[in-house]
Parts: C-alpha cells; sequence; structure tokens
C-alpha cells in the first residue's frame, strides 16, 4: 500500500471485523478480466479460480475505500507498464494480488499477514518454494517501499504501488480522501498531523520512484499532487 495516514492505535477492546466465508462476491466489472489475469500468473494451476475467489472477496472487504480491487487492477496494469524492467514479471504480479489482501486500517501487521498468506496458498497452487519466497518478501517490502539497488522486482512493485502520487490532480484529490476515509476512527486533528508527516517524509526522499519510467513519467507530478496535498493540510489546521 502507499504510505497512507498517522501511525495505526493498537483496535480498541472488543472490536471486530467479521468476514462470511459464505457470503457472495460482490460483482465488480473488472472481475472476470482479474480471474484471466491469475489464471496466467499461477500457470493455470489447478483450482486457481477458487484462490482468485478468495482474494477477490478480500479486495472487496467494507472496510476498505482506496485499497479495493479498483487498487488491485491499478497496481497490476502498473506492473505490466513496468514488466520490461522486472526479473520476474509474474512473481511480481503474484505479489501485487498478495500485497494488500489482508488490510485493517486500524492494524500494522498487514503487509506481514499477507506475506504469510501468500506462503500458505501458493504452494498449494503448485508455485515452488523459491516464487513463493520471493512474492512473500515483495508483499514485506511495500512496508517500506524502499527496494535495495539492484532489485528489480523490488522496483517494480514499489513504483506501481506508488503510481497513484502521480495521477492527475482529480484522481489524487480522490485517492486522497478515499484514504481519509479509511481512517475515519482516527480525530482530524490527529489525521491531519500524522498525513502532513507522511507526506514531508516522502518529499524529502531523493526519488519517490526507481524505474526509468517511473523517474521520467511519474516523479515530478507526484512531487506536486504531494506538495499541493501538504500545503492544504497545513492551511486546514491554521
Amino acid at each position: 500500500m502507499p504510505p497512507a495516514g498517522p501511525a495505526r492505535p493498537a483496535p480498541a477492546a472488543g472490536r471486530t471485523r467479521h468476514n462470511d466465508p459464505m457470503a457472495p462476491l460482490p460483482e465488480h466489472p473488472a472481475h472476470a478480466d482479474l480471474r484471466h489475469r491469475w489464471a496466467a500468473a499461477v500457470g493455470g494451476a489447478e483450482h486457481a479460480d477458487r484462490y482468485a475467489d478468495a482474494l477477490l472477496a478480500r479486495w472487496a472487504e467494507p472496510q476498505r475505500r482506496y485499497h479495493t480491487t479498483d487498487h488491485l487492477v491499478a497496481v497490476l496494469d502498473r506492473v505490466d507498464e513496468l514488466a520490461d524492467h522486472a526479473d520476474d514479471p509474474d512473481v511480481v504480479r503474484l505479489a501485487a494480488w498478495f500485497h494488500d489482501a489482508v488490510y485493517l486500517p486500524d492494524r500494522s501487521t498487514n503487509e506481514e499477514r499477507s506475506a504469510r498468506l501468500a506462503e500458505r496458498a501458493l504452494p498449494e497452487l503448485g508455485i515452488d518454494a523459491a516464487r513463493t519466497a520471493e512474492v512473500a518478501r515483495l508483499v514485506r517490502l511495500t512496508v517500506t517501499h524502499d527496494p535495495a539497488d539492484g532489485d528489480r522486482d523490488g522496483e517494480v512493485l514499489c513504483d506501481a504501488d506508488l503510481a497513484i502520487l502521480a495521477a492527475a490532480p482529480d484522481a489524487y484529490a480522490a485517492y486522497a480522501a478515499a484514504v481519509r476515509e479509511e481512517y475515519g476512527f482516527v480525530p482530524d486533528d490527529a489525521f491531519r498531523e500524522g498525513r502532513a508527516a507522511v507526506l514531508r517524509q516522502l518529499l524529502g526522499l531523493p526519488c519517490l520512484f526507481r524505474t526509468p519510467h517511473g523517474a521520467r513519467m511519474w516523479e515530478e507530478r507526484a512531487r506536486q499532487n504531494l506538495s499541493t496535498e501538504l500545503k492544504l493540510l497545513e492551511s486546514s489546521g491554521t
């Protein structure tokens, strides 16, 4: 996930989430295409559709506002756009499927739990141990979005996940509003402070994007968007 709001608090006592495994999957216009893309990424494994639907159900959970099926589609599209830079594009695609598969806005363990989900599911689909480990490593990398030099698969996944920062102004505003909705349990002042800290940290980085395409096509607009949002947050807090 892209860096979002303030640090997540511990969940309130008694707070629970209920996911009914028997509930029908809410339909989304991209579901048919996503099932095809999943099947291609797992090499046509037996029962691939069952696993795709289980993941799609996670991406459709009601607590999500930004980290939704639309975000999954966007990240997969950006991975395809950057695929020539990757060492193993299908491993990156699998990591995209899993990178926010577990998402509770008030928890700090989403990436770790998503990685562990991949470590359980992929061997059942016949994905070998090395590729499963690489998928899990990439999912965990989205905690920091800081791939090591030469980590081409990590660079592709992180750039794909952060590409929303370079969206057109109206799409970026919709992203920022959706993030605020996901953190609706955080008071306004605390959210402004936490979000502003995230934006300053991002703007302080020497580069947001590591692939040549991302650096060339997305860096400047992303910095403009981040600066604009930061100014709005600072002015709304005065």
